[in-house]
C-alpha cells in the first residue's frame, strides 16, 4: 500500500468506530513522516492484519507530562507509551528546550534509573540523546534512587537531570523524570516549553553510547555521589538513640542503595532486610500482586509474618525508585499497625521541632511545608511551635522544592506530602525514603526509651490538638473513554456537585481551577479564590454536623480521579480517644460510601 492508501484506511477505520480520530491523527504522522521510518515495516503488518484493537490501545494519546512527569504503559511503538521514541522525544524536548533557554553549549545533564525492566536501556538512551545534543552527561554506573538524582544535579552543577522511574505503578510501566539546575522536577513555565519541544521533535539527535564514554561524552558515575549523597542525610542525625529494631524492604527496587545504607550508617545495629524483597527485579516478583506501593499495606503482609518470628519493632519499605517511605509499627499489645503518610509526616515534624526548639535553634521564620491535600495537622503541630506552615501547594513535591528555593533553605525544617514524601535539609529538591526512614527510626527509638511507641506518641499529640483523620478513594477511568469519563465527573462536580453525603450537608466549594469559592447548595460565587492554580475541588461539611473536608483531583500520574477525606473531632477527654477514633472513622467510612454511589450515578447518567 501507498501512504495515501494506509490513510484512507485509517480514515475509514475512523468511520466504522474502529479507531477514534486521535489515534487516527497520531498514527497518521507515525505512518507518513520519514522520521518515524524505522516503525513503518511493523506499522504496515499491523495495517494489513487490521489490528485496529492493538492500534487504538498504543496511539489513543500523545503520553503526557504530568505532575510526575512522563509515566505509562510499556510497549513497543506509539504515541500512547512508553517506548525507544517516546522516550527519545522526551530527552530530545529537554535538550532542545535547554538551547532555547541559552544554553548552546557547555551544558551538564545528569541520568539515573531504578530497577524496572528497560530502565537500564531507557536511561542509557536518554544519555546519547542528550549528549548528541552536545551536553556533558552522567550516568550512574547501575540502579540509584531519585532522591540521589535531585542531590546529584545541585552536587555535579548540572542544568537538567533525568530519572528513569514509574515510582510505585505496576510492572508493565515506566516513566520518565525531567529536573531543572535546582535539583526539583521540572515547573511552569519550562514544563510547557520542554512540551512543546517534545511534540514538535522529527529527527533525533543520536550518538553510540560506548563511543559517547570513550569521548568524554558521557561519564560514568558512582561512589563519589553514594558517598557524598549519604553524609548530607547523616550530617543532620538529631538523636544517639539506636534501640529500636527494624525490618526494611526495597521491594525489589533501590532502596538497598540509599535508605538501608543510611540506616546502617547511622548505626542501627538491629537492622534487617527481608530478603525476599532485597533482589533487584522488575517484575517485583516477591511483592503481593506485584504492585510496589508502600502505602498498600499488602505490601506489608509478608514482612509482618515474618516480624512476628523475629520480633521486629519498625517494619518500613521503600518505593521502587526509594523517595517514599512506608512505616508499620508493632504496638505495645504486639499487633503490627500500618501508619499512614499524613501520621508519619505529624510524627516527623512535631519530632524536628522539639529538638531543634529544646536546642534553641528555632525562629518565627522557620517554616514547614506541606501540600494542599496532606493533613491539616502538621501545620497545627508548626503553629504550635510558632514557625510558619505553609499549606497552600499544589499536589506534587515539585512544588515543595519550589518553595524552598522561594523562601530560603537555611530557614526549612521539613516538607511532607500525603503519600509517604517527605524531605529535610538542603541536600535536595524531592522526597527522600532515607532521611524520613533516620528520623523514624530515631524517634522510635527515644519513645522506646520511654516504654513507649510511635502510636502512643501520636496519641499524644491527639490529645492535645484533637483527633484528625484522613482517607483516600479513587474511581479508576482507563484506555480510550478513560480522559472523557474524568472530564465528565470532573465536570459534573462543578456543575451540579453533591450537596450532602452520607446525610451530611455540604456547605462550600473552593475551585482552584476557576479560582473561585461558591455556597452549596445553589453552587453560586460567593468570594474570589486566590492561587494556587490547578485542577482542584474542596468541598467541605456543615461544621454544625460532623466536620469533613473533601478533597477531588485528577491524577497526574495514574487514569484515575483521587478523592481525599479530611475529618477533625475534638478530644476534650482523652481517656474517650479510643471512642472517638472508632466514631470518626465510621463516619467518614459512610461520607466515602455516600460519594462513591454519587459518582457512579453519574457516570451511567452522563
Amino acid at each position: 500500500m501507498t501512504t495515501s492508501d494506509k490513510i484512507k484506511q485509517i480514515e475509514n477505520a475512523v468511520e466504522q468506530g474502529q479507531l477514534t480520530k486521535e489515534a487516527a491523527k497520531n498514527l497518521t504522522r507515525w505512518i507518513s513522516q520519514p522520521y518515524f521510518s524505522k516503525y513503518h515495516s511493523r506499522l504496515n503488518e499491523l495495517l494489513e492484519e487490521k489490528n485496529f484493537e492493538f492500534l487504538g490501545e498504543n496511539f489513543w494519546e500523545v503520553i503526557p507530562f504530568g505532575t510526575g512527569g512522563r509515566r505509562g504503559r510499556m510497549g513497543e511503538l506509539g504515541s500512547a507509551n512508553m517506548n525507544e521514541r517516546t522516550i527519545a522525544e522526551s530527552a530530545h524536548g529537554l535538550a532542545a528546550y535547554l538551547k532555547k533557554q541559552g544554553k548552546t553549549e557547555g551544558g551538564r545533564a545528569v541520568v539515573a534509573c531504578d530497577t524496572r525492566n528497560r530502565s537500564d536501556e531507557f536511561s542509557k538512551l536518554t544519555a546519547t540523546t542528550l549528549a548528541a545534543h552536545g551536553l556533558k552527561v552522567f550516568i550512574f554506573e547501575s540502579h540509584r534512587s531519585t532522591p540521589e538524582l535531585s542531590f546529584a544535579v545541585r552536587y555535579l552543577h548540572c542544568d537538567v537531570g533525568v530519572m528513569i522511574t514509574a515510582s510505585h505503578n505496576p510492572p508493565s510501566d515506566n516513566g520518565f523524570k525531567a529536573y531543572w539546575s535546582n535539583g526539583g522536577q521540572i515547573l511552569s513555565p519550562h514544563d510547557k516549553g520542554i512540551i512543546e519541544c517534545v511534540e514538535t521533535a522529527e529527527e533525533i539527535p543520536s550518538i553510540d553510547f560506548e563511543k559517547a564514554v570513550e569521548e568524554g561524552l558521557i561519564e560514568i558515575i558512582g561512589e563519589e555521589i553514594d558517598k557524598a549523597h549519604l553524609k548530607a542525610i547523616l550530617e543532620l542525625q538529631l538523636s544517639k538513640q539506636r534501640g529500636i529494631s527494624i525490618l526494611f524492604s526495597p521491594l525489589h527496587g533501590v532502596g538497598g542503595t540509599s535508605v538501608y545504607p543510611v540506616l546502617e550508617q547511622a548505626g542501627f545495629k538491629n537492622l534487617k532486610f527481608y530478603e525476599p524483597h532485597k533482589k533487584p527485579d522488575g517484575n517485583f516478583t516477591n511483592v503481593p500482586d506485584q504492585l510496589p506501593n508502600p502505602e498498600r499495606i499488602e505490601v506489608f503482609d509478608p514482612l509482618i509474618e515474618e516480624a512476628k518470628v523475629s520480633g521486629a519493632e519498625l517494619l518500613l519499605a521503600s518505593d521502587p525508585d526509594a523517595d517514599r517511605l512506608g512505616v508499620v509499627v508493632r504496638s505495645s499489645q504486639g499487633e503490627y499497625i500500618p501508619i499512614s503518610g499524613n501520621q508519619v509526616g505529624t510524627l516527623i515534624v512535631d519530632y524536628l521541632l522539639r529538638k531543634k526548639s529544646a536546642a534553641g535553634e528555632l525562629t518565627p521564620e522557620h517554616y514547614v511545608v506541606e501540600t494542599l491535600v496532606t493533613t491539616p495537622l502538621i501545620a497545627t503541630v508548626a503553629k504550635s511551635f510558632h514557625v510558619k506552615a505553609i499549606d497552600d501547594l499544589l499536589v506534587g513535591f515539585k512544588y515543595i522544592g519550589q518553595t524552598i528555593d522561594e523562601q530560603g533553605e537555611d530557614l526549612f525544617v521539613f516538607g511532607a506530602e500525603e503519600s509517604l514524601g517527605f524531605l529535610s535539609g538542603k541536600y535536595a529538591r524531592d522526597k527522600d525514603a532515607g532521611i524520613a526512614a533516620m528520623f523514624i527510626c530515631e524517634l522510635a527509638s527515644e519513645l522506646k526509651e520511654d516504654g513507649k511507641t510511635l502510636l502512643d506518641r501520636l496519641d499524644e499529640i491527639y490529645a492535645k490538638f484533637g483527633y484528625y483523620l484522613e482517607g483516600q478513594r479513587s474511581k479508576y477511568c482507563e484506555g480510550e473513554s478513560g480522559k472523557a469519563q474524568i472530564d465528565s465527573l470532573m465536570k459534573a462536580f462543578r456543575k451540579s456537585p453533591p450537596d450532602s453525603l452520607a446525610g451530611w450537608k455540604l456547605k462550600q466549594v473552593r475551585d482552584y481551577g476557576k479560582h473561585e469559592i461558591r455556597s452549596l447548595p445553589d453552587n453560586q460565587k460567593s468570594d474570589e479564590l486566590p492561587q494556587p492554580d490547578g485542577d482542584l475541588l474542596f468541598f467541605e461539611s456543615d461544621k454544625n454536623q460532623f466536620e469533613f473536608t473533601l478533597a477531588v483531583r485528577p491524577s497526574g500520574t495514574e487514569p484515575k480521579i483521587k478523592f481525599y477525606f479530611f475529618a477533625r473531632s475534638e478530644c476534650n477527654e482523652p481517656e474517650n480517644l479510643e471512642k472517638i477514633k472508632k466514631e470518626t472513622a465510621g463516619h467518614l467510612t459512610k461520607v466515602g460510601d455516600s460519594l462513591m454511589e454519587w459518582v457512579e450515578k453519574t457516570l451511567i447518567n452522563a
